[in-house]
C-alpha cells in the first residue's frame, strides 16, 4: 500500500491521469485533513506540494495550508519522496525535508520559458524606457523620447547572464535572437550553445565592467549567495542594468540599493528580495528606472498543468524504482 498526500484538486484535475499511473498499485490519497494513526503517524509515502496548497506563501511567510502539509510530512517516519511544484527548494522549510535525507523533486523545466520571458522582457522595457513613459503618463505630460532622451540601441549591447540552467539558457537564446552579445556564467566555464562566450562564477568580477546588462538566473546556493555585491555593481560601466528572476540574496541589497541611490545604474528589474513580500518601506519601491515584481516571473496559467505533468512522470517512475527527474 503506497500512501499520497496531495489536495483534492489535484486528484479533481488530473484523477484519470493518475489513476492510469497508479493502475495495479494498491494505494490511498490523503489530503491536508487527514488524522494520523494510533502512534501520531501519518504513514505518507510520497507527497505533492501543489501551488493551491502554496498559496500565497513566501519564503518567510507561510500560508495555513502549506504549514498543515509540512506538519504531516514531519509526522510520517516512512516518506521516501516529495515533489514540488517550483524549480527552487531554498526556503528554510525545506531544510528539514532535506535533513532526513528524503528525495526532493522539483518542477524545474516547466516554468523556464515564462521566467526568460519575463527576464527579456525586463531587459526590453528598461532599455525603451518604459518606467520613464509610465511615469509621464501618471504625470498627464506629453514627453516624446527624442534628442537625448531617445533610448540607447539594444542590438550590439553586451549582456551576462548567470546562471545557465534551463532558464538562463533560455534568456541567452532569447538575448541573442534580439541581437545581444551574450556571455552565460556558471560554477565551470564550459561552452554553451546560445552563448558568445562562457566564464566561471570565479571570472564574474572581472567580467562586470564589460557589461550592460546583468541578468542573474542562478540558483541559491553557498557559491551564489551574496554573488554580487557593492563593489561589483559599482564596477558596471555607467548606466548598466540589472535584471534578477533568481533570488534576492544573491545580491546584496543593501549595496545595491546604495549604487541605484548613486545614479550610477540606469535602472532594474527585480523580481526577487532579501525579504518577501518586500517591506512597503523599501527604497526599492519607488527609485527611478526600478521596476519591482512581486515574484511572479513564472507564474502563468498553464503551469498548473506543466508540473503535474512532471509529477505524474515522477509518480511512474517512483513505483516502479526509476530513477525521479529533477531530483535535489
Amino acid at each position: 500500500m503506497v500512501t499520497i498526500l496531495l489536495s483534492p484538486e489535484v486528484l479533481t484535475r488530473f484523477g484519470p491521469r493518475l489513476a492510469t499511473v497508479i493502475a495495479g498499485q494498491p494505494h490511498r490519497f490523503l489530503h491536508l485533513d487527514a488524522e494520523p494513526g494510533p502512534d501520531g503517524d501519518f504513514g505518507i509515502d510520497a507527497a505533492f506540494l501543489s501551488r493551491d496548497i502554496t498559496g500565497r506563501s513566501s519564503k518567510f511567510n507561510i500560508s495555513p495550508t502549506m504549514e498543515r502539509f509540512f506538519h504531516l510530512l514531519g509526522n510520517s517516519r516512512g516518506l521516501r519522496w516529495v515533489q514540488t511544484h517550483s524549480a527552487g527548494t531554498d526556503r528554510p522549510v525545506w531544510n528539514p525535508i532535506k535533513a532526513r535525507g528524503i528525495p526532493l523533486t522539483t518542477a524545474a523545466g516547466a516554468l523556464s520559458a515564462t521566467v526568460a520571458i519575463t527576464a527579456v522582457g525586463g531587459v526590453i522595457a528598461l532599455a525603451r524606457r518604459f518606467p520613464d513613459v509610465m511615469d509621464a503618463q501618471r504625470r498627464h505630460a506629453w514627453e516624446p523620447m527624442l534628442e537625448d532622451r531617445a533610448p540607447p540601441d539594444l542590438a550590439g549591447t553586451s549582456a551576462l547572464v548567470v546562471g545557465l540552467g534551463p532558464i538562463g539558457g533560455e534568456i541567452a537564446r532569447l538575448l541573442k535572437a534580439i541581437g545581444l552579445r551574450v556571455t552565460g556564467a556558471r560554477p565551470e566555464a564550459r561552452d554553451h550553445e546560445h552563448c558568445d562566450a562562457v566564464i566561471s562564477y570565479s571570472g564574474i568580477r572581472a567580467h562586470l565592467p564589460k557589461t550592460d546588462w546583468l541578468v542573474l538566473a542562478c540558483p541559491l546556493s553557498d557559491l551564489t549567495r551574496g554573488l554580487i555585491d557593492g563593489a561589483g555593481l559599482a564596477s558596471l560601466p555607467k548606466g548598466a542594468h540589472v535584471v534578477n528572476v533568481a533570488r534576492g540574496e544573491v545580491i546584496v541589497e543593501k549595496d545595491f540599493i546604495e549604487v541605484l541611490r548613486s545614479g550610477h545604474l540606469g535602472g532594474a528589474w527585480l523580481d526577487v528580495f532579501e525579504f518577501e513580500p518586500l517591506d512597503p518601506a523599501s527604497p526599492l519601491w519607488d527609485l527611478p528606472r526600478v521596476m519591482v515584481s512581486p515574484h511572479s516571473s513564472g507564474h502563468a496559467q498553464g503551469n498548473y498543468d506543466r508540473v503535474a505533468g512532471i509529477f505524474l512522470d515522477n509518480l511512474g517512475r517512483f513505483l516502479s524504482g526509476q530513477p525521479l527527474k529533477n531530483a535535489r
